[in-house]
């Protein structure tokens, strides 16, 4: 695609952590669409992630510049912001899982607090020349939910491995821009979702395998949690506005969440998905074996609708649609 002579990304140099994940991947194919120079901080190679894709609408890897590295090793964070003098980062870096982090806690603090720190410190050391650095945080970040949703405001205090290392990147995000000037905010976010997806343990994509194959999709928890659910394009627009944003230095030690809304038990997705893809005669198959989850996650994403002007340009539905649609083409 030809980039926009129009884009504000235009020759922007910007360092992605994660960028072959789930949201890593849009948010890398947006931004090299609108004509940016993207330096993307790999670990491993993962063939069938969307970054590796050899599609002509993809073909991420070709269009832009690879360090090989993990983000708990410093030396390899501050070469490339330094060598590639990036001016904008986002963090999307991190373990991800909650079964991977209650196997492995010390592998997932490492990851998630050392590696925000080591990011965050050579930004510090070359904060001449970026002038702005997006931290993904989660909605896990808060910990149990006290009232309707989240909203900015809300403490902070996670109580499990994941839960614990996305709130301690979170304040060590905040101490970053109040102690040192660090032109750093921070944004949570639910469960993405959509084309791409390669966890097949999350419920969106192991529900839509489990009916394309024929089977009764299989529901870990007891299908009661609610969860916070946002498709993976609308969070990288939502990440796109809030950078935007920060020219200047505005919204520097800020968060913001940005959700749909929705208040949808595990029950009530699978639902979701078994009625548009036509096999409500399936039943889910509940396992009640999840353990260290939130029971109840949903965010209050006001303040990005009247600071940032955000909104969602696909919403869970049409989300929804195309995520089934690019896995009957990969699965059927």
């Amino acid at each position: 695609m030809t980039p926009s002579k129009n884009s504000s990304w235009r020759g922007s140099r910007v360092f992605i952590t994660g960028a072959t994940g789930l949201l890593g991947s849009h948010l890398t194919r947006l931004l090299v669409d609108q004509g940016a120079d993207v330096v993307a901080l790999v670990r491993d190679s993962v063939p069938r992630s969307l970054f590796w894709s050899p599609d002509p609408a993809w073909n991420l890897s070709q269009r832009v510049t690879t360090v090989r590295g993990e983000l708990e090793n410093f030396q390899v964070l501050e070469r490339a912001i330094n060598e590639y003098e990036i001016d904008t980062v986002f963090h999307l870096g991190a373990q991800t899982i909650v079964g991977a982090a209650n196997r492995s806690p010390v592998a997932t603090f490492r990851a998630n607090i050392e590696g925000t720190w080591n990011l965050l410190e050579a930004c510090r050391l070359h904060s001449g020349k970026v002038k702005r650095v997006l931290i993904a945080s989660s909605d896990k970040a808060y910990g149990n939910l006290e009232g309707q949703a989240y909203d900015e405001g809300f403490p902070l205090r996670g109580e499990h491995p994941y839960d614990v290392s996305k709130s301690c990147a979170d304040l060590i995000s905040r101490a970053y821009s109040v102690s040192y000037g660090v032109p750093v905010a921070v944004t949570r976010c639910g469960n993405f979702f959509g084309p791409g997806d390669l966890n097949y343990n999350r419920i969106i994509p192991g529900t839509v395998r489990d009916v394309l194959e024929n089977r009764a999709p299989v529901i870990r928890s007891n299908g009661e949690f609610i969860r916070d659910y946002i498709y993976a394009e609308d969070g990288a627009h939502a990440y796109l506005t809030l950078a935007q944003a920060m020219v200047g230095g505005k919204f520097s030690g800020e968060a913001f969440n940005f959700s749909y809304g929705l208040r949808l038990t595990v029950k009530d997705v699978v639902a979701h998905i078994l009625k548009a893809m036509g096999r409500e005669d399936l039943k889910p198959v509940v396992q009640n074996q999840a353990t260290n989850e939130i029971p109840v996650q949903c965010l209050n994403s006001d303040k990005a609708v009247r600071e940032l002007g955000w909104k969602p340009r696909f919403g869970f539905d049409e989300g929804l649609k195309s995520t089934i649609d690019w896995y009957r083409h990969q699965l059927g």
